[in-house]
């Protein structure tokens, strides 16, 4: 048998005639552009989302960092009376706790 004369129902590679060329080129470019267009519509969706939920999440901590504004405030003001009295001093040490006989592990 000679396979020289046959040809294959679906050749690959590029369209053998101008006009197939033709729909190829405009077949290419629009799936392009459609590809661009859903990347768009989707970086779009994405960002909306990602921007909402961080004003839900900014609505929902504002109780919680206004309660931290008040403690770091009232935090300073009591520091500023304990390092007149501290004198930025630095004191390590050690400790050993005796527990009790009664009160010993094993």
């Amino acid at each position: 048998m000679d396979n020289t004369r046959q040809n294959p129902p679906f050749k690959q590679g590029t369209p053998s005639g101008p006009l197939a060329k033709v729909v190829a080129f405009v077949l290419s470019a629009t799936f392009l552009v459609l590809a661009f267009m859903f990347s768009l519509v989707a970086l779009a969706v994405v960002a909306v989302v990602g921007v909402l939920l961080g004003g839900w999440l900014w609505w929902k901590t504002r109780a919680l960092r206004k309660q931290m504004k008040q403690m770091r405030e009232a935090q300073q003001m009591g520091q500023g009376e304990e390092q007149a009295a501290r004198n930025n001093q630095v004191i390590e040490g050690e400790f050993i706790r005796e527990v009790p006989p009664g009160q010993r592990l094993g």
